[in-house]
């Protein structure tokens, strides 16, 4: 991929752009749009997801003589961005598996506060869904999958192919990548990634809730047992006492500057801890209240 510092999403992306794609006369002309708004690209097969290229997304390219090489020796082949700081968006996307789908998901996440600020809707061939979010920041969310929710991340690390590639679904039916609406009632703002895959599958609980630690609810008694806590024990430690201090009525700033040094003196990178104290406070203001003795249900779920 070009190593040259790369535009924040929403400098490159815009409404205007994706109109643009949509009356492309050709996939070429298509890439070279997206190529001239300093967004790399790549080419994949005809109807298909796999990169043509040796390296696959890691060839992404804002060259235009490179681009323009690729589609005049594959003129079919479909447009391939990499997705997060790359590519400038992140993309959440619904799958759609004969009866199976993961839309009945991406509404729970909607209605809880995860994904309402996508920028895009893209319609998949498959009848799924990309979403669109803008990456305005270079802190590094990888791709994940969540397969028993039908949902895919695709953020550093991962891809998407874009309109107006064409693809053949199982049934070999070929059909495009349509957008299908653009954000007009609402400001476009990222995605918490991470908060957004603890919702879909949250952590395991590994013993019983009642072996909650018996640490008191006292803030410096929490931060001091969020520092000791081992690695592989780190983030979950830290989110089970975030929760504790968000129940009981310590605001964000706060509880983010004691466990936040805490987590950071246990060794975990800060961009880590904020995400998963800002993920905890989410979650909390979505629960019922905890009891002056146990933490909510969504407390006690976490696997310590």
């Amino acid at each position: 991929m070009d190593d040259q510092p790369q535009r924040q999403g929403s400098a490159r992306w815009s409404p205007w752009l994706l109109d643009s794609l949509v009356r492309a006369p050709d996939l070429a002309t298509a890439a070279a749009l997206v190529v001239g708004r300093g967004i790399p690209v790549f080419p994949c097969i005809p109807r298909g997801k796999q990169p043509l290229t040796v390296h696959g997304f890691h060839d992404a390219s804002t060259d235009t003589d490179t681009v323009r090489s690729w589609w005049q020796r594959w003129p079919d082949a479909n447009i391939g961005v990499p997705t997060g700081s790359a590519g400038g968006v992140d993309v959440v996307d619904v799958d759609v598996h004969g009866a199976r789908s993961g839309f009945g998901a991406f509404e729970r996440a909607r209605l809880a506060g995860f994904v309402e600020g996508w920028a895009w809707l893209v319609r998949t061939p498959s009848g799924g869904l990309h979403a669109y979010f803008l990456r305005t920041t270079a802190t590094d969310q990888r791709s994940w999958q969540v397969p028993s929710q039908h949902i895919d991340f695709r953020g550093d690390g991962g891809y998407i192919i874009i309109p107006p590639s064409c693809a053949r679904t199982g049934e070999g039916v070929d059909g495009h990548y349509q957008q299908i609406a653009v954000a007009e009632h609402h400001r476009p703002t990222p995605v918490d990634a991470s908060g957004l895959r603890r919702f879909l599958d949250p952590p395991r609980q590994l013993r019983p809730s009642a072996t909650v630690p018996s640490i008191g609810r006292a803030p410096d008694k929490l931060a001091a047992w969020v520092a000791s806590r081992p690695e592989g024990a780190r983030n979950g430690g830290l989110f089970w006492a975030a929760c504790r201090m968000a129940e009981d009525g310590h605001d964000l700033g706060s509880t983010t500057s004691l466990l936040g040094q805490a987590a950071h003196a246990a060794g975990l990178p800060e961009p880590e801890a904020l995400t998963t104290i800002r993920s905890a406070f989410r979650i909390v203001s979505r629960v019922a209240p905890a009891s002056p003795s146990r933490p909510t249900k969504a407390v006690e779920g976490v696997g310590l």
